[in-house]
């Protein structure tokens, strides 16, 4: 996987869409952070230049149960480590696997959204279909 494959994964679901919010960093590794929001929410993040892991929000619970089970997938960079993994390309992770993690936090995003936010995804997946 590379990053402009990982780049069209994430743009796939309903709402999303990427931004580059860091260009004042200080650091050139900050400046280079793609995220992926749905309503203004991250479901995830990933340095272009490096490509080297990408954060997700992850249930807690299934959180610890896969850094277990994964060498590549440790507790969130620059986020709250209950809530968020760290999954690193080039270890242990799957290329199946990191798109599944992928979709779950999406799914974990949109959950929480309110009522009138996840319509207005029906909505424009509705009009994506016509």
């Amino acid at each position: 996987m590379n990053i402009e494959e990982f780049r069209a994964y994430c743009l796939s679901f309903k709402g999303a869409h990427d931004k580059m919010p860091f260009n004042k960093a200080t650091s050139d590794y900050d400046k280079n952070i793609l995220t992926f929001s749905v309503v203004d929410k991250w479901f995830c993040f990933v340095n272009i230049e490096e490509f080297d892991f990408c954060d997700l929000k992850c249930d807690p619970m299934e959180s610890k149960r896969l850094q277990y089970e994964y060498e590549g997938i440790t507790p969130g960079y620059h986020m709250n480590k209950d809530h968020w993994i760290s999954v690193h390309f080039k270890k242990d992770v799957p290329k199946s696997k990191i798109e599944s993690l992928v979709q779950d936090s999406y799914d974990l995003i949109v959950a929480g959204l309110t009522k009138k936010q996840q319509k207005s995804l029906i909505k424009v997946q509705n009009n994506m279909i016509k």
